[in-house]
């Protein structure tokens, strides 16, 4: 086995994953699985760069990881850095601080990179599952972008948009609570962007979809009644549509210290929370899908094996 250590930086989180990976075997073994929301992409969309509180808070995690993967003497070290890094003009301030942080240079990958990652994370384990029809729809609702990937046992069409909870909140900046004119204007942009995805990607003939990232996953834990955050309780939960709006419905309809007390609520998605919901209701109207599929393992895995197999 070879011991690894993947990062996933986007615009709303930074995660760590450390873990054994046997490529032979299809094996990977989690030692050290960890998320901080350090909100990157703080303003980018409005100001193109990235803030130096937002560097301040993501360089901070990157020490409390570097001293993790010492602890667990990594062999090799992959870092990915997804929509708001690429999008900032002054990304270079960003990949040298964590060049000098963690020794490895972040590769800014693009859209269609990130959501050949998030399909491998998400579908691996799925392999031999006859519960679940294929072709799947990934589905990866980001703070700055969504990923759309259709595929089999492989891709087969691959998108990604610039529509994402942290994006679309600060772009429209909903009053607490959202106006019905606020979720209009929302659903107008979702729309837009789900345009472009179906341009590439055909939605409608996947016949199972999967969710990922921390919007699907809190709807999950919502739907499910948690008191608590419980990863394996919401891996591969199966939520209907019927569930996602009500929740969806609720989440707009609250107010900020409302969401606040919801036991499951990470304080860095309380913000934010309605529109990844939003996000998710919309993409399940658009192509009839009557329930998703919650996974927890995402694109941090699909970097995993990709730094094991020496793809990255």
């Amino acid at each position: 086995m070879t011991r690894i250590a993947a990062i996933d930086c986007g615009t709303n989180s930074i995660r760590l994953l450390v873990a054994d990976a046997d490529p032979a075997t299809g094996q990977l073994v989690d030692l050290d699985r960890r998320m901080t929301i350090v909100r990157l992409g703080q303003d980018v969309d409005r100001t193109g760069r990235l803030a130096p509180e937002a560097l301040t808070r993501t360089f901070a995690a990157c020490r409390e990881y570097a001293e993790v993967i010492k602890e667990h003497g990594v062999d090799r070290t992959r870092f990915v850095a997804t929509s708001a890094s690429r999008d900032a003009e002054n990304r270079d301030e960003f990949t040298g601080g964590v060049l000098d942080i963690l020794g490895v240079e972040p590769e800014v990958i693009t859209g269609d990179q990130e959501a050949e990652f998030s399909f491998t994370g998400a579908t691996k384990e799925l392999t031999g599952r006859t519960d679940l029809a294929k072709p799947y729809l990934v589905v990866d609702i980001g703070g700055g972008s969504t990923e759309f990937v259709v595929g089999d046992d492989r891709v087969t069409a691959a998108r990604s948009v610039d529509m994402g909870c942290v994006r679309l909140t600060e772009r429209h900046r909903p009053a607490d609570p959202a106006t019905l004119a606020d979720i209009t204007a929302l659903r107008a942009d979702i729309a837009t962007a789900l345009d472009t995805a179906e341009r590439a990607v055909p939605l409608g003939e996947a016949r199972t979809l999967v969710g990922l990232a921390g919007s699907v996953t809190t709807v999950a834990a919502i739907a499910l009644g948690l008191t608590a955050y419980d990863s394996e309780a919401i891996h591969h939960a199966r939520i209907p549509f019927d569930m996602v709006r009500e929740i969806t419905t609720t989440l707009l309809a609250s107010t900020h210290a409302e969401r606040a007390t919801i036991p499951v609520m990470h304080p860095g998605r309380v913000d934010v929370i309605g529109a990844g919901a939003l996000i998710l209701l919309t993409i399940m109207e658009r192509t009839g899908a009557r329930e998703v599929v919650v996974s927890e393992h995402d694109i941090l895995d699909g970097i995993a094996w990709a730094a094991a197999e020496g793809d990255l």
